[in-house]
């Protein structure tokens, strides 16, 4: 009697180690989004990539693109024979009141190595770092302007092989920007028509892309403000 309670227990034992184990991931090098797969807290900041997987990013589709792929810990955005990206799969995590963070930089070319597509309730808009010959920097677009022809345009000097971090922070009559803490955008968008250049289209709802440049990208975080 005692020899089957002590099986009995044993195998109730190994059962519940079984299902403990099958609830776990079956491997770090799952293509899973992790946090950025639920909605932020007000407050909270999330990682929208790992620096391991493309969790829920995908390549986007512009025609020529280069091959995105993962190198030490960094999303490469090769040259591609337009433009090279990555899009967010479905809907963004928030579309009003957060901020977002990127750090990249241009590894090669001489043109924007962040286009950076974001939504701004049910529009779109783009903040453009490098275009235009390496340093044109500004909102794309503003009543059908660009980001070198509206008034957010500025000229950045931009190094090869440095690190830019990049904020962005959206709000329902504002648009601001920093670049390594200095302030670059702070535009007010009432009464503006926003949109997007067509070209970037395939980055929407959110994504970020290069154009004529292979870019590195080694952080993006999302935080949702009040």
């Amino acid at each position: 009697m005692l020899r089957y309670t002590t099986c009995l227990l044993m195998i109730t034992a190994m059962m519940m180690l079984l299902a403990a184990c099958a609830s776990e991931p079956q491997c770090e090098s799952c293509d899973v989004a992790g946090p950025a797969d639920k909605q932020p807290a007000v407050g909270e900041t999330i990682a929208l990539f790992d620096g391991k997987t493309m969790g829920n990013w995908k390549s986007t589709q512009f025609g020529g693109e280069g091959e995105v792929h993962i190198e030490d810990g960094n999303l490469i955005l090769p040259f591609g024979s337009m433009m090279t990206g990555i899009t967010w799969k479905g809907e963004p995590p928030v579309k009003m009141n957060y901020e977002i963070t990127v750090e990249a930089q241009r590894v090669d070319g001489n043109d924007f190595f962040c286009g950076l597509t974001f939504p701004v309730g049910d529009k779109f808009c783009s903040l453009i770092c490098g275009g235009w010959g390496g340093g044109v920097t500004g909102l794309s677009s503003l009543d059908g302007y660009d980001a070198s022809e509206n008034e957010t345009s500025t000229w950045q000097d931009y190094q090869a092989g440095k690190w830019y971090t990049i904020k962005l922070r959206v709000e329902p009559t504002r648009i601001q920007a920093w670049l390594d803490g200095k302030q670059i955008v702070d535009q007010d968008i009432e009464n503006r028509r926003i949109g997007i250049r067509v070209e970037v289209d395939p980055s929407r709802p959110l994504g970020i892309a290069s154009y004529g440049t292979t870019a590195a990208i080694r952080k993006i975080e999302l935080k949702k403000l009040k």
